[in-house]
């Protein structure tokens, strides 16, 4: 009998230490609420004010905002079109020869910074921003045509809402731009649009006024390959495979445990320890624990640097741990993001030891995402395009246990 006590301690000695010594070697489970957080695309803001919503931005220490340079990417815009009509000659761009540029104006979302940043670029270029994004403040202005100043009108600017409340709609542009071909006629000399979407909807309207110059702007792959045929003049690259890779590599960085300012230089704008380092210029900007991509113009002189496919070639396989990240997509139906931003994050993905899982909402409401926003346990960290600039807390209040 004692023999057989004296096996029993035994064994429970033995399976004491080696429950200790499992505990002692296995990683400590880290709550959701200090998992690392990525926004993309939309920045955590007041969507009157623009004001950068901090609360969200300090939510935890791994918390961070990847996206482009709106407000320079607006004057990127602003410049494309000036420095067309700079080398145009008035006699073809002025269809009616009455002295006076008119142009109409696709808004995407009256309430989103990257939109409000757009509209005053363009209108700052051509001299008709009157202190507000808003579609009905406008001004009289004057812009180089060939040599000549001449008059700068907004015929109308509108923003594009589906049927369904969606914004940035290319359908609702297909249908504004028919009826502005009706209404203005050849008062119309250019078209801007704050997307490429919705300047393809407006090349979509069946009585668009052919050779007339439209502007857009994502570079998304259809527009690349209209400008290659002659159908768009412009847009403008914020380049989306820089900001993907970014969105991807600061939460590589911070389940790496790398902290300070090896979170957004690592692979970004140095080296990381896999040999990777995004080749486009990338700024990183404290106040708001934003990294934004910088923006460049494209037309017919340099479009083909930007054709599909065209992939950042310094990102390359690695051998990284594979981590688990929870991702949400605003809007199934943004062309954008689907287009461009989806395929950019599936394929760098990968390379660098992240396995993707995409929800994707309507475009209108929260809930579409947020319903899908769950079982976090699952996941080594987060990554959040939301569908209203405001409802950052709306997700954060879901991680913090």
């Amino acid at each position: 009998m004692k023999k057989l006590a004296g096996s029993l301690i035994a064994v429970a000695v033995a399976a004491g230490a080696l429950t200790g010594c499992n505990e002692k070697n296995s990683a400590p489970k880290v709550l959701n609420k200090d998992k690392p957080l990525v926004f993309f695309n939309r920045q955590p803001s007041d969507p009157q004010t623009g004001a950068i919503d901090m609360a969200s931005m300090n939510w935890n220490d791994n918390t961070y905002y990847v996206g482009f340079d709106a407000a320079g990417g607006g004057a990127v815009q602003g410049k494309l079109i000036a420095d067309f009509l700079a080398k145009s000659d008035p006699a073809v761009v002025d269809r009616n020869g009455d002295g006076t540029i008119g142009y109409v104006l696709c808004i995407g979302d009256v309430g989103h910074n990257d939109s409000k940043a757009r509209t005053e670029g363009i209108r700052r270029a051509l001299g008709t921003w009157a202190g507000s994004p808003d579609p009905v403040k406008i001004q009289e202005g004057k812009i180089n045509v060939g040599g000549t100043e001449m008059k700068v009108v907004e015929l109308e600017g509108k923003a594009m809402t589906g049927t369904d409340g969606s914004t940035w709609n290319a359908n609702a542009a297909t249908e504004a731009m028919g009826g502005w071909a009706t209404k203005f006629g050849d008062a119309i000399d250019l078209v801007i649009s704050n997307n490429d979407g919705m300047a393809m909807g407006c090349l979509q309207a069946s009585n668009f006024p052919a050779g007339v110059p439209i502007f857009g702007y994502d570079a998304n792959a259809d527009a690349i390959e209209a400008i290659g045929a002659g159908k768009l003049t412009g847009t403008v690259s914020q380049n989306v495979d820089a900001q993907a890779t970014a969105t991807l590599q600061v939460l590589r960085n911070l389940l790496d445990g790398l902290t300070g300012d090896d979170v957004v230089t690592s692979g970004i704008t140095k080296n990381d320890k896999y040999g990777n380092k995004i080749s486009a210029a990338v700024d990183y900007i404290p106040s708001t624990k934003a990294l934004l991509a910088q923006n460049t113009g494209v037309n017919k002189d340099n479009w083909q640097l930007y054709k599909a496919g065209m992939r950042d070639e310094q990102i390359r396989q690695s051998n990284a741990p594979e981590k688990k990240v929870l991702l949400t997509i605003y809007n199934s139906a943004d062309n954008f993001l689907s287009s461009s931003y989806l395929p950019a994050l599936n394929y760098y993905a990968p390379l660098l030891g992240l396995k993707l899982t995409v929800v994707q909402g309507d475009g209108q409401n929260e809930s579409s995402c947020l319903d899908k926003f769950t079982n976090f346990g699952n996941y080594d960290a987060f990554a959040i395009n939301m569908v209203k600039t405001n409802s950052g807390r709306d997700y954060t209040d879901k991680l913090k246990y």
